[in-house]
């Protein structure tokens, strides 16, 4: 079971690990050993995720959430297999962690009367500027 917050928890049975031979540096290693992991968690089934968890972590995904709901993650950093499965299921987690916390509305708010003063006067000073650098008549 993987423990993500203190209300939401992950079954076993909703989690599947593939491996295959990692990418990158690792030596004769590479070409024999399938360290890499493929961690395929079927959010969209999953009892223990509330609706609106599953709508943030279907967008947070992007790319990983494939078509039929499910967050697939890729670990293969290191050169061991058990670590690679560590830092996959660390790195659901943390998404679900970052899904699981409800954005704040935006209040919307009218600017200062001071804040609009100071833009007003900073575009003047600006469009005199600009005007300093145009072409003067010809009155020599």
């Amino acid at each position: 079971m993987l423990h993500v917050t203190d209300t939401i928890a992950i079954e076993e049975w909703e989690l599947s690990e593939q491996f295959t031979r990692a990418q990158g540096p690792g030596g004769q290693n590479v070409n024999k050993v399938e360290t890499a992991v493929e961690l395929r968690f079927e959010a969209e089934r999953s009892p223990n995720l509330p609706d609106p968890v599953k709508r943030r972590l279907q967008r947070l995904a992007g790319r990983r959430w494939t078509q039929d709901g499910a967050v697939v993650i890729l670990a293969q950093e290191t050169r061991s297999q058990s670590r690679n499965r560590e830092i996959a299921r660390e790195r659901l987690a943390e998404l679900i962690r970052k899904a699981s916390v409800a954005p704040k509305r935006r209040v919307a708010t009218r600017p200062t009367l001071g804040s609009q003063r100071r833009r007003l006067k900073a575009k003047s000073i600006r469009g005199e500027v600009k005007a300093l650098r145009s072409r003067v008549d010809g009155q020599e």
